[in-house]
């Protein structure tokens, strides 16, 4: 454990930082559990993802087996990490795995783009979201409303809370400082 966090996250070291991740060509094992830990997911069309680690005799103890039956449908978390088969980006889009398909020649554009939307947010909000998902999850509701309700007073006392209102009122572009 670095920090708190432990397996593929060691390699995200500020956890409530957005992380994009770009595929293109292969993700297995130790490559799908880094993929796996980012927060969105965008795969060249060509790209293969698997967690093969069950057909080498051991398993992927980077977070997926806790961290994948969170993120798609239970049967199909068990069925990649059962039996280690890898699939394409466009069966990873199906199930949820990944949040877009491009070509590859797109790829990093399509990517940079999908930071730049992100960049354009309050980033105290940004980060407030991404940490209540994962301070709460697979907590019971209570407990995670709580967490929930903390988070949105404290953003609520920040000037970036005052200046998107405004900003939007006046019909203009807000400008966030992060404070």
């Amino acid at each position: 454990s670095v920090n708190g966090l432990v397996g593929s996250e060691m390699c995200i070291r500020d956890r409530y930082k957005p992380v994009i991740a770009a595929l293109i060509g292969f993700a297995l094992a130790g490559g799908a559990e880094v993929l796996g830990a980012c927060d969105l997911r965008i795969a060249a069309s060509h790209a293969t993802l698997a967690l093969s680690e069950v057909k080498r005799g051991i398993v992927p103890g980077g977070g997926s087996m806790v961290r994948l039956a969170r993120q798609i449908p239970y049967a199909k978390a068990m069925e990649i990490l059962l039996t280690g088969e890898p699939m394409t980006a466009d069966e990873a889009y199906r199930i949820g795995l990944v949040n877009e398909v491009t070509a590859a020649d797109e790829l990093l554009g399509r990517a940079v783009a999908l930071a730049r939307l992100i960049a354009e947010n309050a980033p105290l909000a940004v980060q407030a979201c991404k940490e209540v998902v994962l301070r709460s999850s697979g907590l019971p509701s209570a407990e995670a409303n709580r967490i929930e309700d903390e988070a949105a007073v404290g953003i609520l006392r920040t000037n970036d809370a005052i200046e998107g209102p405004r900003a939007f009122m006046e019909k203009r572009k807000p400008e966030f400082t992060g404070t």
